[in-house]
């Protein structure tokens, strides 16, 4: 005659239950730890780090000083025109006095337009328009850093960097 002990049949399935649990674990600690150990993009070092030798961090007099006579100056922000086909913005912090953000834009005409790749390392996400983006972390060197390009025939091409709030 066939018994079944319903004494018998939970054990089972809790000691099955562990089994599986102890295998998942087993291959998934070694693969996180390998990962965590990979350097990516958190652990490099930028691969832009400057326009014109201004940098993340400078004192805003010394920015002025490299990068010449803005067109527009203010405690909080310079604007510089480049030869009709590039703008850029300096952003300042008002407590530190130093440089938060930099913004280059590359307008129709211009030259020396670095690649994407000079910029964030890589080839940046294109959209069906044409259009791209990618931006990159540097968490220890406290910024990111962006390259943008938009749509149409005379894109413009736009890279940030900015200072990481933490």
């Amino acid at each position: 005659m066939f018994r079944v002990s319903l004494r018998l049949f939970p054990n089972r399935v809790v000691k099955s239950c562990f089994v599986f649990a102890c295998a998942v674990a087993f291959l998934i600690v070694p693969a996180a730890r390998s990962f965590a150990q990979r350097p990516g993009p958190d652990n490099a070092q930028p691969v832009f780090s400057d326009f014109k030798g201004v940098r993340i961090g400078m004192p805003t007099e010394e920015a002025r000083k490299k990068l010449g006579s803005p067109r527009d100056k203010g405690d909080e922000q310079d604007f510089y025109v480049f030869n009709d086909t590039q703008a850029v913005q300096v952003f300042y912090d008002k407590a530190s006095k130093t440089v938060m953000a930099i913004s280059i834009d590359f307008m129709e005409g211009a030259s020396q337009i670095p690649a994407a790749k000079d910029i964030v390392g890589s080839e940046p996400d294109v959209k069906a328009d044409g259009s791209a983006y990618k931006m990159v972390r540097y968490p220890k060197a406290g910024y990111w850093v962006s390259y943008s390009r938009t749509a149409g025939s005379t894109p413009t091409i736009t890279i940030t960097m900015q200072k990481i709030d933490h």
